[in-house]
């Protein structure tokens, strides 16, 4: 299950997994899948990948299991400490300096799009299977 707030990722039939779209924030996207991960969700993405950092850009999309099992604390730890990290982050908001604010978020979403499409694929190749 992929849980994000990119539209390009929520938009792309291309990406057949299930998918929960947040309206909302990075963080938003974070609690969301913590809220998951409560219910015995695992992580399969790390919330924090790539090298964007938290205040850097709007978009996140996290790969979680799609089964709920038994609570995954190393999974609980991963997000928990990405929120704090999040929150750390976010307290200090970057300008990036684009004139052109659509652009930007464009920007911001291909990035994501290209990391979530490769974490699924590298999924896809450890379980022998098509995810995409």
């Amino acid at each position: 299950m992929l849980v994000t707030n990119n539209p390009k990722v929520q938009g792309d039939p291309g990406i057949s997994c299930d998918k929960e779209y947040i309206e909302g924030s990075l963080k938003d996207v974070l609690i969301a899948v913590r809220d998951r991960i409560h219910k015995g969700h695992k992580l399969l993405s790390h919330p924090l990948s790539g090298s964007l950092k938290p205040n850097e850009t709007p978009y996140k999309s996290i790969l979680i299991s799609k089964e709920a099992g038994s609570m995954d604390w190393d999974s609980l730890q991963i997000i928990e400490n990405s929120i704090k990290v999040c929150e750390k982050f976010v307290r200090y908001p970057k300008k990036c300096g684009y004139n052109n604010q659509e652009r930007l978020l464009a920007d911001f979403s291909e990035v994501d799009y290209q990391l979530i499409v490769a974490a699924l694929k590298s999924a896809a190749d450890k379980v022998g299977g098509e995810i995409l």
